[in-house]
């Protein structure tokens, strides 16, 4: 199985870039990992969130096949404790998923197409964070789970 972790836009802030490579790095050891960035769409004058929504959402479409998983980091989604996250991976591995897609989309979500094609919804949490502190935040999750799948020491129950 592959994960793809795909982003909307470029992380800016040196700390978080650096704690995502941190993480990256890690995950290479478990598994095949890509991160694709699509370019952020900047706001028309006439400030259409819907509308750019709706471009983003058509940036990622073309991103994706149809035989991909396609998981949406959203503040609507599922909530799991970081060993029900590994066993959900475990999951997709024994259903033969090839490509293990995890989508942070732009400061304003998703649109009504990606929502559609999305087949899980997640939630890191009920609290609200910025689309750029869920990359580093999901990276050092999924690294949590391979350390639990493989009953590593760094996840203390």
């Amino acid at each position: 199985m592959k994960i793809t972790f795909l982003v909307i836009g470029k992380t800016n802030d040196k700390y978080l870039i650096e704690g995502i490579d941190i993480f990256e790095k890690r995950l290479k050891h478990y598994i095949n990992i890509g991160f694709v960035v699509i370019p952020e769409i900047k706001k028309n004058s006439s400030g259409n969130i819907e509308q750019l929504k709706i471009n983003e959402g058509k940036e990622i479409i073309k991103k994706i096949n149809k035989s991909d998983y396609i998981v949406l980091l959203d503040e609507r989604g599922k909530q799991m404790r970081s060993e029900e996250f590994a066993n959900f991976i475990i999951q997709k591995q024994n259903a033969s998923v090839k490509n293990l897609i995890f989508i942070v989309g732009g400061a304003y979500g998703f649109s009504e197409e990606v929502y559609k094609r999305a087949d899980f919804l997640l939630s890191l949490s009920l609290m609200t964070f910025s689309h750029q502190m869920v990359r580093l935040f999901f990276m050092e999750q999924l690294y949590r789970a391979f350390t639990i799948i493989k009953n590593e020491s760094y996840h203390h129950k």
